[in-house]
């Protein structure tokens, strides 16, 4: 038994977890739910494998998983029980995960806000938001901690079974081991940079459907002679109308931060096409991209931006006084 308990704890790299036990499980628990990019589940996993051991209670390492994801849910519905739309756009700047709207997320929670909350830390992207916004939407505190208290028991319990899962058959397969003891570290490496770089592959995938989606120039034209009501967005560098001071009719200029910092002004109802010089219009599509975690949809990159109009002869207007400075 005691060749079987070193074997474990060489097996998984778990050394701190051993040492500092459940603080550390809370701390690193509590700092994911905050919304900081360092996944919790390796450590829950290791935190149950350790339980089958008895290094760990299975019961105090739950309940030291679910006090801190009720902190941070906690302070976040505060938060944003009290700044409402301002705590949606810190979100988004701190989330790693593009797919995400609020939009739809405030509708799921509208339509079933208990459920929402039972199954939001298991689905990325909506654990960070939906506590937020149960707030803004005026959720009594204590309806939001009861349901609140069961999502994340049933999360970390989940993750903890499934650790604890793993510990047995080590106990039982003591052949196990050695593989373990060599490529565990190299696994739960493997695992967080994973984590990392499917929510990178993703963003970058949905920054190629913005470009994919982009306007023809001849389309928006089309549009605009036939009176349509457009808000075109012209986020060229300050610098650059001073040298070609020309925007496209009835564009408005700004900086790529102030936009996004502005989203209520931008109406919802209609066609949002951004512009800018740079190539494959990143950062129109960029923009985009902040715009649409913001719940603004019907938003398209212009291809080409405002060189490919300007080499088409299509027509443009002198820039106003005030589009000369950033706004």
């Amino acid at each position: 038994m005691l060749k079987l308990k070193a074997g474990l704890r060489m097996a998984l790299p778990v050394q701190f977890l051993i040492h500092y036990g459940y603080l550390l499980l809370f701390i690193w628990v509590l700092a994911e739910q905050l919304g900081v990019p360092l996944p919790a589940a390796p450590v829950l996993l290791a935190a149950g494998s350790l339980s089958a051991e008895h290094e760990l209670s299975f019961l105090l390492a739950l309940l030291a998983g679910v006090a801190a994801a009720l902190s941070a849910d906690s302070t976040w519905f505060l938060i944003g029980r009290r700044y409402g739309r301002h705590v949606m756009r810190l979100l988004c700047t701190l989330s790693l995960e593009p797919a995400v709207c609020v939009r739809r997320t405030r509708e799921l929670f509208e339509r079933r806000r208990n459920v929402a909350l039972l199954i939001a830390k298991f689905v990325p992207g909506l654990g960070i938001l939906a506590s937020p916004v149960a707030g803004q939407n005026g959720m009594r505190f204590g309806q939001f901690l009861f349901f609140d208290a069961i999502g994340s028991a049933l999360w970390v319990g989940a993750l903890l079974g499934a650790g604890r899962f793993f510990g047995v058959l080590l106990l039982h397969n003591p052949s196990l081991l050695n593989w373990a003891g060599k490529f565990s570290g190299v696994l739960l490496a493997l695992g967080v940079l994973g984590f990392l770089m499917a929510r990178i592959v993703r963003r970058r995938r949905m920054f190629s459907a913005f470009v994919a989606a982009r306007l023809e120039p001849e389309e928006l034209k089309r549009k605009l002679d036939a009176g349509e009501d457009i808000f075109i967005a012209d986020l060229r560098h300050p610098s650059e109308l001073l040298t070609d001071p020309f925007t496209l009719p009835g564009a408005l200029h700004f900086s790529p931060g102030s936009l996004a910092a502005r989203s209520h002004e931008i109406p919802r109802d209609r066609d949002i096409v951004l512009y800018c010089s740079c190539p494959s219009e990143a950062t129109a599509a960029n923009t985009a991209m902040s715009l649409h975690k913001l719940g603004i949809e019907r938003v398209r990159p212009l291809r080409g931006g405002y060189d490919e109009w300007k080499r088409l002869g299509f027509p443009l207007v002198e820039a106003q006084p005030d589009e000369l400075s950033e706004r």
